[in-house]
């Protein structure tokens, strides 16, 4: 038998899966076969690890975790935070390369928080369900003894009855369910939202693995604990849980589109994607309205020739522009 979940999909919810169908259109039809994808993906993988880290209280900045992706040396913080961002892009990577995978297994679900959950754990054993009971908050989850049974009635669920709903619906739901059942003493949080990536992703929605999701709840965290909350208030009731996920998802794509027509360019402009130093340099532009070529390379950390490189394609793609005199120029957004 497998998991049942129930819901009213309502006029709100239809809405929102169809704007949310109508703006992937758009920016999957303007990231057709463009060099600058592989770029995307890293940015997204990064924003995500953080975001999702973050909710858990981890305390490295966005910027530190693509440092982190980079293998560069972070200082300013602790073993396990590092260790911590370090799991999740595995866990990321493990799950982009098994997302041919056309059956998902407790096999997989155990080598997943096993990547994520190594070394950071305060209780239990990483990629083994757990066999104590635990709290969230006031919550109490299933005892331990009913786990694994839990868990064969949701992967069911998931491996046959999901593909009949929107990956929008499905991926919400098992997020919920996952996050409900608790399986392990410790990770269930990271755990829950990469596997609701994981069904985005062998679903096709999220074709290039460009989109954010978890920023949107990291950037309001008491909401997303409350409209969890919410579904056991409402008698295991996921109609204004999904509601709220799908509001999630169609803000990610909204930022998504925004990026993808500054990269694509248009009018003629040429297509790339804004490294992060470039995203660091348009926010120090518009917040300062002009700046000096010295004072670019000292904000970002680069060498004159390393910030020229960054300015060469933006100022091409007429993005940004110097004025003034060779002497006395500065550049502005254009």
């Amino acid at each position: 038998m497998s998991y049942q979940p129930q819901f009213t999909i309502s006029t709100t919810l239809l809405s929102r899966v169809e704007q949310i169908a109508t703006l992937r259109e758009r920016i999957q039809a303007d990231t057709v076969q463009v060099s600058w994808i592989p770029a995307l993906q890293k940015d997204s993988r990064t924003r995500n690890t953080h975001a999702s880290t973050a909710i858990e209280g981890n305390p490295l900045t966005l910027a530190q975790v693509r440092d982190v992706e980079e293998g560069k040396e972070v200082h300013a913080t602790t073993p396990r935070a590092k260790r911590e961002v370090m799991n999740y892009l595995a866990g990321l990577r493990f799950i982009e390369k098994n997302i041919p995978h056309q059956i998902i297994s407790h096999k997989e679900i155990l080598q997943l928080h096993k990547i994520m959950a190594s070394d950071v754990m305060d209780k239990g054993i990483a990629g083994k369900y757990r066999t104590i009971p635990v709290s969230v908050g006031s919550y109490l989850p299933p005892s331990p003894d009913d786990v694994s049974g839990l868990m064969f009635e949701l992967l069911e669920w998931w491996n046959k009855e999901a593909i009949q709903l929107s990956p929008v619906l499905s991926s919400a739901i098992l997020h919920y369910r996952f996050e409900a059942i608790h399986p392990f003493a410790d990770g269930n949080g990271r755990t829950g939202r990469a596997l609701a990536l994981w069904e985005l992703y062998r679903r096709g929605f999220d074709t290039h693995h460009i989109f954010s999701v978890d920023e949107f709840y990291w950037e309001n965290r008491p909401r997303y604990f409350a409209a969890l909350n919410a579904v056991r208030s409402e008698a295991e009731d996921l109609s204004h849980w999904l509601e709220y996920c799908a509001e999630g998802i169609f803000t990610t794509l909204e930022q998504v589109w925004t990026r993808v027509k500054k990269l694509s360019g248009q009018k003629g402009r040429k297509k790339f994607v804004l490294k992060p130093k470039q995203e660091l340099l348009l926010k120090l532009l518009s917040e300062h309205k002009s700046i000096s070529p010295n004072e670019l390379w000292n904000k970002l950390g680069l060498s004159k020739q390393g910030t020229l490189d960054l300015l060469k394609p933006l100022i091409k793609a007429h993005l940004v522009k110097r004025i003034g005199t060779k002497r006395t120029g500065k550049y502005i957004l254009c």
